[in-house]
């Protein structure tokens, strides 16, 4: 008997649901079915995949590697079905403020080609796109990206300065972006589009605070303890009422990127979104 995709959707169900009774429910077989798949794979491959007797499952070293592998094969085949039927779904991942006018356009045009477009909010898209979570991702900083990960630059966004309301630079009068390098700076590093490198000249002691998400950058700031600045959109798309957001007239302006990942190469219905979303940019 030879190796079948029956046999990779049976072991990685086994391995998904953690138990043959799991497993076979959503694979609407029955256990002594589902047990006799698995075997057959292990003879096909002349190979132990699963430790028998164990209270619970537990791979063998050949089974995890395995069950990676196969995992990625029935992804390919899912999208590569899709693909042929024309109902495949691109997943597009974002970390905050997705820009309206340019994502409605790129998805009501991929829509009218019958393609579904899937928005999926992430504090990481660059890590999840790296995993294979995502097939495209719309960033404002590659800075945490990979080798394997292409980037296009597809336009700029202007900034404001973020500062709590009560501070005193919320009404300072001419003031500009060139003051402010010596200022605590609330950084979002997965994301954010402000590093101490955004002024020519940062003063050396300046206090750093970090964050991990667009929701937490948003509440430091307005809880005082530092500035930031982000894209113009947010004055109207996440007003806060400790935040005071402010034009300057040399804040410098943060750029838009898509990215996708070149191995393993993206699948055609990504390719075609692609085309859409960058003639669109």
């Amino acid at each position: 008997m030879d190796l079948q995709v029956r046999h990779l959707a049976a072991f990685a169900a086994l391995c998904e649901e953690g138990t043959y009774t799991g497993a076979a429910a959503r694979l609407h077989l029955t256990q002594p079915s589902l047990t006799r798949t698995v075997q057959d794979l292990e003879r096909i491959l002349d190979t132990t995949l699963v430790h028998r007797g164990a209270r619970r499952l537990e791979l063998t070293d050949d089974g995890r590697e395995f069950h990676a592998r196969a995992r990625r094969i029935l992804t390919d085949l899912t999208e590569l079905e899709a693909d042929m039927r024309g109902r495949a779904e691109v997943r597009l991942g974002f970390a905050w403020l997705l820009p309206a006018e340019w994502s409605g356009r790129v998805r009501a045009r991929w829509e009218q080609l019958g393609g579904h477009l899937a928005i999926h909010r992430t504090d990481d898209p660059v890590a999840d796109l790296d995993r294979g979570r995502l097939d495209v991702a719309l960033v404002r900083t590659t800075r945490n990206g990979t080798g394997t990960i292409t980037w296009q630059r597809i336009g700029t966004e202007r900034r404001v300065l973020a500062v709590a309301a009560d501070s005193p630079v919320a009404g300072q009068r001419g003031l500009r972006w060139a003051d402010l390098g010596a200022h605590p700076l609330v950084v979002n590093p997965r994301s954010g589009t402000t590093t101490p490198d955004s002024w020519p000249d940062p003063h050396p002691g300046r206090e750093i605070i970090t964050c991990g998400n667009f929701d937490e950058w948003l509440e430091l700031v307005s809880a005082g303890r530092g500035i930031g600045a982000v894209p113009a959109i947010a004055v109207h798309r996440a007003p806060h009422p400790g935040v005071v957001y402010r034009e300057l007239p040399d804040i410098p302006d943060s750029p838009l990127y898509l990215g996708w990942r070149r191995t393993p190469p993206p699948s055609r219905s990504t390719r075609r979104f692609l085309e859409t979303a960058l003639r669109a940019e």
